[in-house]
């Protein structure tokens, strides 16, 4: 089929069903809204493999759809086009984006049929799914921009979707206005790539890209790489700009798992991955990805391990899955981070679903305090859980098994690395299986604390059924990406992501193969230490209940910071949100009430003043007037005398 056409399908057909239920954005039927904006989907994914099988049927140098649609602006010598790419990378981001979107679409059918706004609701979803398709097939850093500020938008729209909630609508704005920090990052880098390469375009920008590292600080692809690392540390929720995604519960469940899984959030991935000829030549770049994604692994997972919302402790799993990715950036394993992207998109849409799943049995309740043994009353729910869990401790043979362990081997491995940063990413290894496990034990396991008016139900099939697609993807879709390692162990399995990236992955320099005695150590250290993290969690939560309280007790202080989420909000107000506000105040009060204001008034007051004394010698009285037209003829003519 022509790719033209294709394109046209993947792009437009959610931006379609946008319009459609867009314009019957107070219609209450969930199941006719559901249908369009699932077919739209439908559509756009089935137009996806199509694309993808062409790409996979070229020789593996060339394998590239590129599509332009129109010259978007010609100003002198910049130049964008209305131009969209299919390789290698893309082709990844378009499968999961359009694949995973559409089972988080048939699940809302079922999860969100009441609601009053559902067609609105869909409308907004496919939105979402339209402006990620742009961000990641634009050809250039501004049509990626364009997509960028798209999903920007649809977060804010979804992420408060029930604004009559003040803290909802609060948690909207709080995503909107924390990204538009990581934006302004974002254009400043734009801005000097191009004013160093004179181009936006994304093969452009990699082939210009300088051949030696740049050991300045200051040095322009130092500087550029960094503006956009801070913008991906918006969107993708990194240190410091990560305060934004846990509030982004406040939405819709199906919402989460979205934002969370298959779109926004892995935009700052892609972009870095996109761009990793120039980010290699950054060693100071590099260095700093490597240690923000390490400190935020680990920061996010240790708050997650003292969260009783269900959605809660998963968006900082998110946080902290994010972490690793970028640590994997950092180190120069680009390829890794887009196989933990993909996998990470597998398991934890999986997970937030399962928990829609359990909210919608659960009546809305959202504390695991409140519930515990709902294995028995939900067990689809429980068993595709339970391999969502296995996936995301990294238990062989499930797909975050192969996707972390390839991280944390580059990260001991790559002379970019360090075991500093290998530490860092096996001890939120670690926490991850601990807090997971947690959330496993205190929702499925042990006891019933299910309160007596609430009975617990599986969910219709509807929503059962993207559960199941996505269980089976958790368990194998890591088998893509064996190690060889092991794969010459059982028959000689090729890796083949690691062929299939390899012409678009710059190689790391001084990079030398890591032996294979020291890739089953670290193998074998992390799944150990996931291991004994689990087993201790079931211990506490399952086995010995009372043991966490009185561990809790004697570690108060610590717990209560974590607990606290370190205040890191109350921080940010502290120190940079209510000097703001202050000053806003201040500025508004001296400068626009008490000088512009009062000038205003006073440039009036004369105006109305000297109107007045005209208007007091316009009476309507002749004689006057003559008496006027007499003295100005006695004036004009003394001066006409004189003169």
């Amino acid at each position: 089929m022509n790719h033209s056409l294709l394109m046209a399908l993947l792009i437009l057909a959610p931006f379609v069903g946008f319009l459609i239920n867009g314009t019957r954005y107070k219609k209450h039927s969930g199941n006719v809204a559901g249908s369009i904006a699932t077919a739209a989907m439908v559509v756009s994914f089935v137009s996806a493999i199509l694309l993808v099988l062409d790409v996979v049927a070229m020789p593996a140098e060339s394998r590239r759809i590129a599509v332009t649609f129109f010259e978007w602006m010609a100003i002198d010598k910049f130049k964008v086009n209305a131009g969209f790419v299919v390789d290698q990378i893309s082709s990844i981001m378009i499968l999961v984006i359009t694949g995973v979107g559409t089972l988080i679409h048939l699940f809302s059918i079922g999860y969100m049929h009441h609601d009053k706004g559902v067609a609105k609701y869909f409308a907004y979803l496919n939105l979402f799914i339209f402006n990620m398709l742009l961000l990641v097939l634009g050809d250039s850093l501004l049509v990626m921009f364009v997509g960028w500020e798209g999903v920007g938008l649809c977060s804010y729209l979804l992420i408060g979707f029930w604004f009559t909630d003040k803290e909802k609508a609060a948690a909207g704005m709080k995503a909107f206005i924390t990204n538009r920090v990581g934006d302004a990052a974002f254009l400043l880098g734009m801005f000097v790539l191009f004013m160093t390469f004179g181009t936006l375009n994304f093969s452009e920008l990699n082939a210009l890209a300088p051949t030696t590292m740049e050991s300045s600080w200051l040095g322009a692809v130092t500087l550029g790489t960094l503006f956009l690392f801070i913008g991906a540390t918006g969107k993708s929720a990194q240190i410091p700009l990560y305060v934004w995604l846990p509030d982004a519960m406040a939405g819709p469940t199906p919402v989460s798992a979205l934002i969370h899984a298959a779109t926004m959030v892995t935009a700052g991935v892609y972009m870095i991955v996109r761009l990793n000829p120039l980010f290699i030549m950054a060693p100071n770049t590099m260095m700093v990805i490597a240690i923000i994604g390490a400190a935020t692994a680990v920061l996010a997972a240790t708050i997650g391990m003292t969260q009783w919302d269900i959605k809660k402790v998963l968006a900082y799993s998110t946080v902290s899955q994010l972490g690793y990715m970028f640590l994997a950036c950092g180190v120069g394993a680009f390829g890794a981070a887009m196989f933990h992207l993909m996998t990470h998109a597998f398991f934890k849409a999986l997970m937030f679903l399962g928990s829609g799943s359990v909210i919608h049995a659960m009546h809305e309740e959202q504390d695991i305090r409140k519930m515990g043994a709902l294995k028995k009353y939900l067990p689809i729910t429980h068993v595709t859980f339970f391999l969502g869990w296995l996936a995301i401790i990294g238990a062989p043979p499930f797909a975050g098994f192969f996707s972390k362990d390839e991280i944390l081997a580059y990260t001991f491995n790559s002379p970019l690395g360090s075991p500093w940063l290998w530490a860092a990413g096996a001890l939120g290894a670690t926490l991850t299986a601990f807090y997971m496990t947690r959330l496993m034990a205190l929702t499925f396991w042990g006891k019933s604390r299910v309160p007596s008016s609430v009975h617990p139900h599986e969910s219709p099939a509807i929503m059962t059924i993207p559960l199941i697609v996505l269980a089976i993807l958790s368990v194998i879709g890591g088998w893509i990406g064996i190690p060889h390692v092991i794969g010459e162990h059982l028959g000689h399995i090729p890796n083949v992501w690691e062929h299939w990236l390899h012409p678009m992955i710059s190689p790391i320099p001084g990079w030398q193969a890591i032996d294979h005695t020291t890739e089953w150590t670290l193998m074998g250290v992390s799944v150990g230490l996931a291991t004994v993290s689990a087993i201790v969690a079931y211990q506490f939560y399952v086995k010995s209940p009372e043991a966490p309280k009185k561990f809790v007790e004697s570690i108060k202080p610590v717990y209560n910071l974590v607990y606290n989420k370190y205040f890191v909000d109350e921080a940010y107000f502290a120190g940079i949100i209510n000097p703001l506000v202050n000053i806003s105040k201040n500025t508004w009060y001296y400068i626009d009430v008490n000088f512009i204001d009062k000038m205003t008034y006073w440039a009036g007051d004369l105006m109305r003043g000297m109107g007045s004394m005209v208007r007091s010698t316009q009476t309507g009285n002749m004689q006057q007037y003559a008496m006027y037209i007499g003295i100005g003829i006695v004036v004009a003519l003394s001066f006409v005398i004189m003169g």
